[in-house]
């Protein structure tokens, strides 16, 4: 199930299940805003005048995605909006829950519409339910039975159907920033049961080890305390506590995908440093080295060509370096690629040209091959003239044959490979115009 700022259990639950319920609850738990004024973060949707701020304050909801990572606030949100609207809340787990559950929780918002009360049915991780349970309650929320809100860590625009999306406004909620966090942690302190100090540095060591993660805050900080000696939380206990890094990574999710863009652009964008950052990033995360140096061979045929033709093979090295040594010196040699790549001049040509191909053969019909392009094995073949007029090249005046032309008749004059002024391309630029003029020039032209 996927960690939300103090979440709680999976139903189809309503509003009231957890009130008074005695037994332990995770300071997480205890410490759930109950309002907007105490909720941590994500300003930029929920400041004064913000489009969702004046639903929620005007009692106006409408069906919303709460898109985000882990522990940012995603169902804490959608409880505090259901209280404002005076709105019945229903909560199911996409993980847990299958088209039964949703029919029950529909059920239920239909005896609290029938007596004049609106239902938010709040879904989490909504990316994990098929097509066929995002179309169960999809009705439900086209006639108002429910007003639907669903949270998830995934793209929705890739995860969810497009008939749901296109009835709920999607909203994006950020990573906390570690002044949001310590302010959390400092409520927590408070909320201790025990009474705990905790020396001057500790909080922030919390909040940066949370990564963002108010929940994950809290919980090291209970941990912390469970820990404590003799009532103080120092920095030897955190060392027990904060024994290993776990930085934001989600192998496989948004996250992910979004690390291996941040290296891709920034070797793009031949800044060496930044993309050495995002590699780490990654290997920190747990990221198999050899999925990155697949992806950096990509990036040396992609954004170098043959503006620098020895960074495909640097990086196919690396590969193999990688393969046969494994790590770390397999991780030095793709940094090497990586760098390398980031220094080299940069040239998309071949891949421009590439798709411009490729929508060609696409697009167009299955052009013949020119007679004069086929081969002619066989006497009949020669007799149907497979390879009549072919000049072979190699006895031209400089092993080329001016005003031929290898294309189907029909797209005699294409052109998809653009050299740029940058590296080796400039050369091959210069050749191919001084090419190009001899074509023009010559008294021997292939459709003419």
């Amino acid at each position: 199930m996927t960690n939300d700022l103090f979440n709680t259990p999976a139903s189809p639950q309503s509003s009231g299940d957890s009130s008074g319920s005695g037994g332990y609850q995770p300071l997480a738990a205890r410490l759930r805003p109950t309002g907007l004024d105490d909720y941590a973060g994500q300003q930029h949707i929920l400041a004064a005048g913000k489009p969702l701020r004046q639903a929620i304050d005007n009692q106006q909801l409408h069906s919303m995605i709460l898109w985000g990572p882990p522990g940012v606030g995603k169902t804490t949100l959608a409880r505090i909006a259901a209280e404002h609207a005076n709105a019945h809340f229903l909560q199911l787990s996409a993980v847990l829950s299958g088209v039964k559950e949703i029919r029950e929780a529909i059920a239920q918002a239909r005896q609290h519409k029938a007596g004049g009360r609106d239902t938010v049915l709040f879904v989490d991780e909504v990316h994990r339910f098929n097509k066929s349970q995002q179309d169960a309650f999809l009705p439900y929320v086209e006639d108002g039975t429910v007003i639907f809100i669903g949270a998830t860590t995934e793209n929705p625009s890739f995860e969810l159907n497009n008939a749901l999306l296109s009835r709920s406004r999607v909203y994006k909620l950020r990573s906390l920033e570690q002044s949001d966090i310590e302010s959390v942690l400092a409520r927590g302190v408070a909320a201790l049961e025990a009474v705990v100090a905790v020396d001057a540095d500790c909080l922030g060591q919390i909040a940066a080890q949370a990564d963002g993660d108010a929940r994950r805050a809290l919980n090291l900080l209970e941990l912390a305390a469970d820990l404590a000696e003799q009532g103080r939380i120092t920095g030897s206990t955190l060392e027990e506590v904060l024994q290993a890094s776990l930085r934001r990574f989600d192998k496989g999710g948004d996250l992910f995908y979004d690390q291996i863009s941040a290296l891709h652009k920034a070797v793009r964008g031949s800044a060496p440093d930044a993309a050495l950052y995002w590699f780490c990033r990654m290997l920190d995360g747990g990221c198999e080295p050899l999925y990155i140096a697949r992806r950096v061979v990509r990036m040396a045929s992609e954004d170098i060509g043959n503006a620098d033709p020895r960074a495909l093979t640097l990086c196919l090295e690396a590969w193999q370096v990688q393969e046969r040594l494994g790590s770390p010196e397999g991780e030095l040699a793709i940094a090497q690629a990586i760098v390398y790549l980031a220094c080299a001049a940069k040239s998309n040509a071949v891949y421009s040209a590439f798709k411009a191909a490729r929508a060609d053969v696409e697009q167009g019909g299955s052009a013949e091959v020119p007679l004069h392009l086929r081969n002619a094995p066989t006497r009949l073949m020669k007799e149907m003239e497979h390879g009549a007029e072919y000049r072979y090249a190699h006895d031209e005046e400089g092993g080329y044959a001016a005003g031929e032309n290898y294309f189907p008749e029909a797209l005699r004059d294409r052109q998809y490979y653009h050299p740029v002024d940058r590296g080796l391309e400039q050369k091959i630029q210069e050749k191919l115009k001084y090419l190009r003029e001899c074509d023009k020039n010559s008294t021997i032209r292939r459709y003419d």
